[in-house]
């Protein structure tokens, strides 16, 4: 009976283990993600706000070649 509630014991202590190693990891993916939306902010502001004469197209004007 002692062998089984060690071997529980050691079960439950590795699945806290690991349930914290995945909860640090899902924090730095959230941060990763957040950082990673703010960048894709910056970039549709740069490109909502590009000068018509910088060689980018408008997606109104950027139409597919006629073979499509």
């Amino acid at each position: 009976m002692e062998q089984k509630i060690n071997y529980l014991e050691e079960k439950m202590a590795l699945m806290q283990h690991e349930l914290a190693q995945m909860s640090h990891e899902v924090y730095a993916q959230q941060k990763e993600v957040a950082q990673l939306m703010l960048e894709i902010e910056k970039l549709k502001s740069r490109l909502e706000n590009v000068q018509p004469d910088s060689g980018i197209l408008s997606p109104s004007d950027d139409v597919p070649p006629p073979h499509y």
